[in-house]
């Protein structure tokens, strides 16, 4: 494996498009999280990521695209609306399910209709896009289920030889995995929150989209998510992720065990924890940090790392989305995180 951060960055491009023609893996950053890349049209490229991830094979994963102009290469009927969004949102962190064309193959969409597609804002990320030529499938580059990447060295530390390069784009700006709407339908889905928000959408769409179940319901797949990241257990780490609404009850219940806290304030003086970090108090920038926080409390060898609950309030949604797939248990479970 290759681990690429130099000041010739036109030859680290090159050499990462020449592997993925080649039908290798190539780790890149996206302004959401960090992908990895395979050519998505070689099904046998796209199988490797599934191999490397760990990850079912029924499961979808996104076509990152250099821009919008490649679009009718994957997608068919295609609603005009679907060109505003692209216009407002692309390069930019929203991913959109539309009905797949026949060039698309089942190693993508894991035997469903729809795609998944997006252009992603990052420089180094469209740059490498150009150079390959082509739409890259790119999940993200960690095992499946446990926590996204948002730095170089978290996808070194996760998938290790597996992937054939690592190209360094630094922390990504976003730090939480894009928006996924379903535009597929009659009426547009929301099926994963993220940076996008819904009233940005409805400013587009005129009508706020619907919320509700990515889950395919035909042919006997009831279980088989029509979008990644959206089962109920996902962006875990090792340790058990406890979510208290009162952070202080929950500490003061607990004092016998090995803690580690994310927390968004201060540490009691009463209390001695093993860690105690605190993300920012905004939503945008909590969720820049919140995947970097929770691996560095997971490699804290503690019993259990205890979340403090975020507001209930829609600037939130991703992040408490996130949380709460995340989480073990949500104290007390009554759903108010």
């Amino acid at each position: 494996m290759r681990f690429e951060r130099g000041e010739d960055r036109e030859n680290e491009i090159a050499r990462a498009a020449d592997l993925l023609r080649a039908g290798d893996l190539v780790a890149f950053p996206t302004e959401t999280v960090y992908g990895l890349g395979a050519d998505a049209s070689n099904p046998d490229a796209v199988r490797k990521i599934f191999a490397a991830k760990g990850r079912p094979a029924e499961h979808p994963v996104i076509v990152h695209l250099p821009s919008v102009e490649r679009l009718e290469h994957w997608a068919k009927d295609i609603p005009k609306e679907v060109y505003t969004l692209a216009e407002t949102f692309w390069a930019g962190p929203l991913t959109l399910i539309l009905k797949r064309s026949a060039r698309v193959s089942n190693a993508v969409t894991g035997g469903q209709d729809t795609v998944g597609v997006r252009v992603p804002g990052h420089p180094l990320a469209l740059k490498l896009l150009e150079a390959f030529g082509g739409g890259l499938a790119a999940p993200s580059a960690n095992r499946f289920g446990r926590i996204s990447p948002t730095m170089a060295a978290h996808v070194r530390a996760e998938l290790g030889d597996k992937v054939e390069m690592i190209l360094d784009g630094g922390a990504c700006a976003v730090g939480l995995e894009s928006t996924i709407l379903d535009m597929s339908s009659a009426r547009a889905r929301l099926l994963r929150p993220g940076a996008i928000s819904l009233s940005q959408l409805a400013e587009v769409l005129g009508e706020e989209p619907l919320v509700g179940t990515d889950m395919n319901t035909g042919k006997g797949k009831e279980s088989v998510p029509k979008a990644p990241g959206t089962l109920e257990s996902h962006y875990a780490p090792a340790t058990p992720v406890m979510i208290a609404e009162s952070l202080t009850d929950y500490l003061g219940e607990n004092r016998g065990k090995k803690l580690a806290v994310l927390a968004r304030s201060q540490q009691p003086a009463w209390l001695e924890s093993e860690r105690w970090l605190i993300l920012p108090g905004m939503p945008e920038a909590y969720g820049r940090e919140l995947y970097a926080g929770l691996r560095e409390l997971d490699e804290a060898a503690c019993d259990e790392i205890v979340v403090e609950a975020v507001p209930d309030l829609p600037e939130w949604l991703a992040v408490r989305d996130r949380l709460r797939r995340a989480a073990t248990k949500v104290v007390p479970n009554d759903g108010s995180f």
